[in-house]
C-alpha cells in the first residue's frame, strides 16, 4: 500500500513537473514571437551587405557600398511593411481574399513589378531636389545619400509602428533635402520641386476620395438601390470591368512599362480604352452566367465583384512594385554610381543587385510585418466589402491617369488612403440623406439621433486626423532626421 502511495506521489510529481515545463515552453515561445520577424530582418539585411562585397568586389569604396545596402535592405523591408498595404488593404478589408492570400499575390506581384518593368533610370539626386552642384565633394554626396536612405526608412519604420501609411517616396524625398541642406545649406534645395510635392499632399487624397466616392455613388443609385438589383449588375458591372481593365491598361502603360518601352499619355489612353471594350465584350457573357440563380440582395451581389476586386489588386501591387520600388533605392544606386565613377550630377542608372534587394525586402517586409498596416487600411478607417473596395482600387488607378494628364504631382500612398476616406465620407453623407427622406415621428427623430450620437461613425476620425498629420510631417521630419544623421557622418567619416 505504502508502495503504491509511493507510485502515486512520483507521478504526481511528475506531472506538476512537466505541467512547469510545458507552461515554461509555452512562455518561451510567446517570448520569442515578436523576436521572428526583426531576426530575420537582420539576416536579410546582412545576406544584402554580402551581396554588395560579393557584386562590388574589393575597392577603396566597398564598405561603404557594403553599408548602404544594408541600409537600402532595411528601406525595402519597411516598403513591405507599410507602402504595400495600400494595394492589398481593401480587398482583405472587403474578405475578398485571406491576409495569407494578399500576402502571397503582394509579393509575387510587387515583386514581379520591380524586376519586369521597373524604371532603370531616377532622375539626378532624387528628382532634381539638390542641385549636384551645391555638392563639394563626392564624399560629401555619398554620405548625404547614405544619411538620405536611413532616414527615410528609420521615419517610414516608426509610421508603420504607430499605424500610419505613409509615402515613401516623400519619405526618401525628404531624407535627401534635410542631407542636403545639412551639407550645402537651404539654397541647394529646388523649393519649386519641393512646392509641388507639397502640393500632392492635398491633391493626392482629394481627388483620390472624390474618384472613389463619385463610383462608389453610380455603383449606390445604379445598382444597389435599384429594385431588380441581378438585373441591374448584368447590365453595368461589365462596363466597370471594362472601366477597370482601360484604367490599369492605361496606367501600366504610362507608369509601369517604361523600361520595355516609352510610352505616351494619348497612346495610353488609347490602348487603355481598346482593352476596356475588349472586356466589357467578353465580361458580359460571363457576369450573366455567374448571376444565374443569384437572390435579389446586396450580398448576392458581392460575389461578382470578388474576382475583378482580386485582379485589380494584384494589377495595383505589380504597378506599385514597378515605380515606387526604384525611387526607394535610389539613393543607394546613387551612392553605388558614384563610389565606381566618382559621377553624381548624371541621371542614375539602377543595377540589377540593387533592383534584386529592392523587390526581395518588399517580399520579405510584406512577410514579416505587413499584416498590420493591411488591417488599418482595409478594416480600420472604415467598412469595406468587395463594392467599396473595387472603387478604391478603381480611382487608384484612374487617379494617376487623371493627375498624369492635368501635370499634378500624386502620391500612389494618399490617393489609396484618400479614396478609401472618400467611400467612408460618402457612406455618412448618404445615410444622413436617405435617413432625412423616411417619414419619423417625432419620439422616434429623438430615438434615432440618440442611437446615432452613440454609435461609431463609419470613418474613425481617430485613424483620419493620425493619417493626416503622419502626411503632413513626413517630409519635414525625415528632413530633420537625415539632417542630424549627416551631421553625426561628418563628424565620424568626413
Amino acid at each position: 500500500m505504502a508502495e503504491h502511495d509511493l507510485d502515486a506521489d512520483h507521478l504526481e510529481t511528475l506531472d506538476r513537473d512537466l505541467g512547469r515545463l510545458s507552461t515554461l515552453e509555452q512562455a518561451s515561445v510567446f517570448v520569442a514571437r515578436p523576436l521572428v520577424g526583426p531576426g530575420i530582418a537582420l539576416i536579410f539585411m546582412v545576406f544584402a551587405g554580402i551581396l554588395a562585397a560579393t557584386v562590388f568586389g574589393a575597392s577603396s569604396n566597398s564598405f561603404i557600398v557594403i553599408i548602404a545596402a544594408v541600409f537600402g535592405a532595411y528601406m525595402a523591408l519597411n516598403i513591405g511593411a507599410n507602402d504595400v498595404a495600400n494595394n492589398m488593404g481593401p480587398a482583405v478589408g472587403a474578405n475578398a481574399l485571406t491576409m495569407v492570400g494578399a500576402i502571397v499575390i503582394a509579393a509575387i506581384f510587387e515583386s514581379a513589378g520591380a524586376l519586369i518593368a521597373g524604371g532603370d533610370v531616377v532622375s539626378t539626386i532624387a528628382k532634381g531636389i539638390i542641385a549636384p552642384s551645391s555638392m563639394p565633394t563626392v564624399s560629401v554626396f555619398i554620405w548625404a545619400m547614405m544619411a538620405a536612405l536611413l532616414s527615410a526608412a528609420l521615419w517610414v519604420n516608426l509610421a508603420t509602428w504607430i499605424g500610419a501609411p505613409v509615402s515613401t517616396t516623400h519619405s526618401v524625398v525628404g531624407g535627401v533635402m534635410g542631407a542636403g541642406i545639412a551639407a550645402a545649406g537651404f539654397a541647394a534645395v529646388n523649393w519649386a520641386t519641393m512646392s509641388k510635392i507639397a502640393a500632392s499632399w492635398v491633391i493626392s487624397p482629394v481627388l483620390g476620395g472624390l474618384i472613389a466616392a463619385l463610383f462608389l455613388w453610380f455603383i449606390k443609385s445604379r445598382i444597389i438601390y435599384q429594385e431588380d438589383k441581378i438585373t441591374a449588375a448584368k447590365r453595368w458591372v461589365p462596363v466597370l470591368v471594362g472601366i477597370m481593365s482601360g484604367a490599369f491598361a492605361s496606367y501600366l502603360a504610362l507608369k509601369g512599362l517604361k523600361k520595355i518601352i516609352k510610352i505616351d499619355l494619348q497612346t495610353a489612353i488609347l490602348i487603355g480604352a481598346s482593352i476596356g471594350v475588349l472586356f466589357w465584350l467578353v465580361m458580359r457573357p460571363l457576369v450573366a452566367r455567374q448571376a444565374r440563380g443569384l437572390e435579389n440582395r446586396n450580398k448576392s451581389l458581392k460575389k461578382l465583384f470578388n474576382v475583378p476586386l482580386i485582379v485589380s489588386a494584384a494589377l495595383l501591387s505589380f504597378a506599385h512594385g514597378a515605380n515606387d520600388v526604384a525611387n526607394a533605392v535610389g539613393p543607394l544606386a546613387a551612392i553605388v554610381q558614384a563610389s565606381q565613377s566618382g559621377d553624381y550630377g548624371t541621371a542614375i542608372s539602377i543595377p540589377l543587385w540593387v533592383m534584386v534587394i529592392g523587390a526581395a525586402g518588399i517580399s520579405f517586409g510584406l512577410f514579416l510585418f505587413g499584416s498590420k498596416m493591411i488591417k488599418v487600411v482595409g478594416d480600420q478607417i472604415t467598412k469595406l466589402n468587395p463594392m467599396r473596395a473595387y472603387c478604391v482600387a478603381l480611382s487608384a488607378a484612374i487617379t494617376v491617369i487623371v493627375a498624369s494628364w492635368l501635370g499634378l504631382p500624386v502620391s500612389s500612398t494618399h490617393i489609396a488612403v484618400g479614396a478609401v476616406f472618400g467611400v467612408g465620407f460618402f457612406r455618412e453623407w448618404d445615410t444622413v440623406r436617405r435617413m432625412k427622406k423616411v417619414k419619423l415621428t417625432p419620439d422616434q427623430q429623438v430615438e434615432v439621433s440618440v442611437e446615432e450620437r452613440s454609435r461609431r461613425k463609419l470613418v474613425r476620425r481617430s485613424h483620419f486626423l493620425s493619417i493626416i498629420a503622419a502626411w503632413v510631417i513626413t517630409v519635414p521630419a525625415a528632413a530633420i532626421i537625415s539632417g542630424l544623421i549627416f551631421m553625426v557622418f561628418s563628424w565620424v567619416a568626413i
